[in-house]
């Protein structure tokens, strides 16, 4: 090979790798996710309750994914930069209250977490990094009280709802349209399971979601006690 060959063969090499980097930081918004706890457990696979005990009664966080504005999305892009607990040491507390495991075996929340960032926050480093990740989440969840909307409109735990219902009560009090998520009970029965809303690259502002994820709903959705 010459001089001039393996010259461009560098150059070649060095824009794939360019490339593959723009790739994997580059994303147009954030969905962020929460999960209504009761409809997590109200399956047939169940739940199983954090080692810190049964979680309040509220909407807690799944994530925060960066999104492509074609529905696609990226994930899993960096694998040198594992969950690390000590770098949101003071953010521990908040977590296991705002964003708890539900999953089993029970848990302390760290492999969910460790999930979370390693598959979705990765995808963000070039904004966000490892604290600020968990900690823009954590705000987030501040800005909008996704059950105190549903109550205020009359909706609570324990009764069926019309769907539209729902997503006017969470629109009118996020200023945003949600989307929502439903699973099915034990009984197979359709059930409010997580409600999205959308966030700009910084994320830290609500915006309209520029695509909403496929998924099916009934028209009429229970709430199920938690």
């Amino acid at each position: 090979m010459t001089k001039f060959q393996c010259s461009i063969a560098i150059s070649l090499v060095l824009l794939q790798c360019l490339a593959v980097h723009v790739a994997s930081q580059s994303f147009d918004f954030f969905y962020f996710v929460q999960q209504w706890p009761g409809s997590y457990c109200d399956t047939q696979q169940s739940c199983c309750y954090p080692t810190t005990g049964k979680p309040a009664a509220d909407f807690g966080i799944h994530g925060l994914w960066p999104n492509y504005n074609d529905g696609s999305y990226p994930s899993n892009c960096d694998s040198s930069s594992p969950f690390n607990p000590s770098e949101v040491s003071d953010l521990k507390s908040s977590m296991q209250n705002s964003w708890p495991t539900l999953a089993c075996p029970s848990g302390d929340g760290e492999q969910f977490w460790s999930h979370e960032w390693e598959k979705h926050g990765t995808c963000s480093e070039s904004v966000l990094d490892q604290h600020a990740y968990f900690e823009s989440a954590l705000t987030l969840k501040q800005k909008v009280n996704l059950l105190q909307a549903l109550k205020s409109a009359g909706i609570t735990p324990g009764g069926s709802y019309s769907l539209k219902s729902i997503k006017d009560a969470i629109t009118e009090a996020a200023g945003y349209t949600p989307w929502i998520e439903c699973n099915k009970d034990s009984s197979g029965n359709y059930q409010i399971y997580q409600i999205y809303l959308c966030v700009d690259t910084s994320g830290s502002n609500l915006i309209e979601c520029p695509m909403f994820p496929k998924g099916t709903c009934a028209s009429e959705i229970e709430f199920p006690s938690f």
